[in-house]
């Protein structure tokens, strides 16, 4: 008998579980009224006289093991509960990830540049800090030109050769140097100027420039590229050209696109007309050729460029270009759903 009861000392000591069925079967099997405590303590009279105190001694040990071990397993229960309870289960899966917001100016560039990469042009970027030749002089603006009037400029004071640069054109200048014809390639970046800050124009901005450098390339050339933009980007076909004045190109022109006058709103971007402004463009100047190293007799080329900030803001109804530069997040939540 007392054999017997070493051996079940030795198995509620191994008995290690923290599946709660597992332990439940066990307090049954020792502590259940058919158990084994209730079996030994009702044989407790067969046990000879002289072994009754030592049998009865550890019975007691075993009846408190047992108590004491689904004692301890079940508060281990408990808290690996509690852990679950504080920091979820693990084994769920994840939370959703709240869906961020695109910045208005990022969805029309990125839009943008599909357009053009869908006809050939591949994207080109430069310094947003320009020396006087990139920005200017190489453009047919040589110093003193009363064109660089037609930009207010931040130069660098301790270096008046050095600016932020006023246009993307910069851009297609160190493009022309670096690269043979033929050239397909838009520019978009942020750009400067000395401007007063306003509902409608801002002291920095963003530009995406064009330049198709080719052999025969004609302005019904640079119609036929525009008029497959404004009708990508805008769903509009119709557009028009009317001449207008630029340094670098030659026969130059305003282009407009014919936006309608169905609403209030159109009335109000329109003016009245339907005709709404968009870019500026023309025939790449044969001096800005010739300052690129390139040969105005054997090759010519057309140029446009772009205001990604009003595009933006024609295309998203936003009335105040400030608000593109000011970080507010119940602005910017509003383009969550934009790709």
């Amino acid at each position: 008998m007392l054999d017997q009861l070493e051996k079940h000392l030795v198995e509620v000591a191994s008995f290690h579980s923290s599946n709660t069925e597992e332990i439940e079967a066990f307090r049954i099997k020792y502590l259940g009224k058919k158990g084994i405590l209730n079996d030994l303590f009702a044989s407790f009279k067969n046990v000879p006289n002289e072994q009754k105190k030592e049998f009865g001694q550890q019975l007691n040990n075993l009846k408190n093991a047992a108590t004491e071990k689904i004692n301890s397993l079940k508060a281990d229960l408990d808290t690996n509960s509690d852990a679950k309870g504080v920091y979820g289960d693990l084994s769920r899966p994840g939370e959703p990830i709240p869906l961020g917001a695109r910045h208005p100016i990022s969805i029309v560039k990125n839009r943008i540049i599909e357009i053009f990469s869908n006809i050939g042009f591949n994207v080109s970027e430069g310094p947003e800090m320009e020396d006087d030749w990139h920005n200017f002089t190489a453009l047919n603006l040589p110093e003193h030109h009363p064109a660089r009037d037609m930009q207010d400029t931040f130069f660098i004071q301790t270096n008046p050769d050095i600016l932020l640069r006023t246009h993307t054109s910069s851009v297609q200048v160190r493009y022309m140097e670096n690269n043979k014809p033929p050239i397909r390639t838009i520019s978009p970046g942020r750009v400067y100027r000395n401007e007063a800050i306003s509902a409608r124009s801002h002291c920095f901005f963003h530009q995406v420039e064009g330049l198709y450098i080719d052999k025969d390339v004609s302005f019904a050339d640079l119609k036929q590229t525009l008029q497959y933009f404004t009708e990508s980007l805008f769903g509009k076909s119709k557009i028009r050209l009317r001449p207008s004045y630029f340094p670098f190109t030659e026969p130059s022109a305003e282009v407009d696109v014919y936006w309608g006058l169905e609403t209030e709103t159109d009335y109000k971007m329109t003016k009245g007309t339907g005709w709404l402004e968009i870019m500026g463009c023309g025939m790449v100047d044969p001096n800005v050729l010739r300052n690129c190293g390139i040969d105005p007799k054997e090759y010519s080329g057309f140029a446009f460029g772009m205001g990604i900030d009003r595009i933006a803001l024609l295309l998203h109804q936003i009335s105040d270009i400030r608000l593109l530069s000011e970080n507010d997040i119940r602005f910017l939540e509003q383009f969550k759903s934009a790709l």
